[in-house]
């Protein structure tokens, strides 16, 4: 069984290129994703109203944060009535729900530099501006100039574009810090340094770096992260990092407890649970252990003589895995771990069954558009199967 399993499929043998198919199927993608954000403009659903006012998606929490920080009031951007209030101002008009800002103050530089444009130019400037970031990220993994496509093709572009969030600038850090890792450990550093701007998604970078022994890595980091919040305190003042902190409870409260975001919307164990309808404290004890299971084997995998394309794919997947609170559009973070499958089979030969597995967490975030349910937990558990079935197999 084992001979079978590790059999490279006909055809995807070692240096041998993608199937056609799939070249086929990522274009037809990305064409997808271009006419829907098309069609969405026109029908006045996407960046701009049919009178218009700005349309409500979660960038305008960006942009009203910086305004509050251009305007002296960096600590307003953590009181959410003051926060809703300017949200409604920059889309010219009120909206139901709020889209709250719970990042820490160093990220407030970026919102404020967006905030100098107006809000729909800042918009794109966002997306457009990252996205390049996310795909020199895949394509530099993959090593091929097919990563491009690949990387295009993923179906959480999509939600990102459409709603203005960060999923490309979290997943060009990741992807960018998990390659440079070995080549230039300064460099993917800094990346994880940056990466503190969501630290839920760093929280098993420290286990990783330790075991493996990355200590230049690990102490680059540490520096950067200081400096940032250094700075931030210097510029915004003590009075932003006392309101980032108390928020903290208020927002976890708030999506956690509450489903203020819908937990369906939750792409963890903890929204699964939540979902299904199960206890907080059920969802809050099946994510305990799906964190500790995940920071246990990344330890050991980081300690073991594996291919490094699987520790990085094993580090992206894990560090979905043991945060709470994740996100469609996080799931660009996916891509990572993919891109380092797909490099690895490139060079040794695809498993059997492997590109269906890939093809199959693809679909499963693709679901999501038009399924509310937390199908984006059951990608990343498939990408978690097919690595752990490499880590597993004889070398």
């Amino acid at each position: 069984m084992a001979l079978l399993e590790t059999t490279p499929e006909r055809g995807a043998a070692a240096g041998a290129s993608l199937p056609r198919l799939v070249e086929s199927v990522c274009f037809a993608l990305i064409v997808s994703h271009v006419v829907f954000l098309a069609a969405s403009y026109v029908n006045g659903t996407w960046l701009v109203a049919p009178d218009g006012t700005g349309v409500a998606s979660d960038f305008v929490n960006v942009w009203a944060a910086g305004r509050l920080t251009l305007a002296d009031h960096a600590a307003a951007a953590y009181d959410w009535t003051i926060h809703k209030a300017a949200e409604e101002s920059a889309l010219g008009h009120p909206f139901d729900g709020y889209f709250s800002w719970n990042y820490p103050p160093p990220f407030l530089f970026v919102a404020a530099a967006l905030s100098l444009m107006p809000y729909t130019i800042a918009y794109v400037v966002w997306v457009f501006g990252t996205f390049p970031v996310y795909v020199a990220a895949i394509r530099a993994i993959i090593g091929d100039r097919v990563g491009y496509l690949l990387a295009a093709a993923f179906p959480a572009v999509l939600a990102n574009f459409f709603v203005g969030q960060n999923g490309f600038f979290s997943a060009g850090l990741v992807g960018g810090a998990l390659f440079f890792i070995k080549r230039r450990p300064l460099l993917a550093g800094i990346l994880l340094g940056l990466l503190t701007y969501k630290p839920h998604l760093g929280l098993l970078f420290p286990i990783a770096l330790a075991a493996g022994g990355h200590w230049r890595v690990f102490l680059t980091a540490g520096v950067v992260a200081a400096a940032m919040a250094a700075a931030s305190l210097a510029a915004f003042g003590g009075e932003s990092w006392y309101a980032f902190i108390a928020n903290i409870g208020h927002a976890s409260h708030d999506f956690l407890a509450n489903g203020g975001a819908d937990f369906s919307k939750l792409q963890t164990a903890f929204g699964l649970i939540r979902t299904l309808g199960g206890s907080e404290t059920l969802a809050w004890t099946v994510q305990a252990a799906m964190a500790l299971t995940a920071a246990g084997a990344i330890a050991m995998l980081w300690r073991s003589r594996a291919a490094d394309e699987i520790k990085a794919a094993a580090l992206g997947t894990g560090a979905m895995l043991a945060t709470p609170y994740l996100f469609t559009y996080d799931l660009a973070v996916l891509a990572v771990p993919l891109a380092f499958l797909i490099r690895h089979g490139r060079a040794c030969g695809f498993m059997t069954h492997e590109l269906a597995g890939i093809g199959m967490a693809c679909l499963l975030v693709a679901i999501f558009l038009f399924l509310k349910f937390p199908v984006g937990f059951a990608a990343v558990l498939v990408v978690a199967a097919l690595i752990a079935r490499r880590a597993l197999a004889p070398q």
